[in-house]
């Protein structure tokens, strides 16, 4: 759905954004369609740190990804959709919400916003 690079050292945004372009053209991610750029690109001019004693060697520059899954779902269903679902069944912190001017129709909206978003991690 989403990916960020951050990439750290002697690394240009036009070589970054040719990473992502890379990354695109050649089907090793799939967006979904209400996220058409899906990439956060960071770049940050300091080279890595080198530890002493520390077996990595050194370098000057390095980068992380970190990507979402599928594997995110199991957090919708398990745990908020869940949560929300026992909670809302209870009524359980309604009144706070709509004495602060929320009306209750909000929180039917909210929980098929939950399930459009769960389902999007399972296509």
């Amino acid at each position: 759905m989403a990916i960020s690079i951050n990439f750290r050292g002697d690394v240009r945004s036009k070589e970054a954004n040719q990473v992502a372009q890379w990354i695109k053209a050649n089907n090793k991610v799939t967006f979904v369609d209400w996220c058409p750029t899906g990439f956060k690109i960071g770049l940050n001019d300091e080279p890595p740190v080198r530890i002493e004693g520390d077996d990595i060697a050194d370098s000057p520059r390095n980068v992380v990804m970190i990507a979402n899954n599928v594997a995110v779902s199991r957090v919708f269903s398990q745990r908020l959709v869940a949560k929300f679902d026992l909670m809302y069944s209870q009524r359980a912190f309604v009144h706070w919400y709509v004495g602060e001017g929320m009306e209750e129709g909000e929180f039917s909206e909210a929980r098929e916003d939950l399930g459009f978003l769960e389902k999007d991690y399972l296509d």
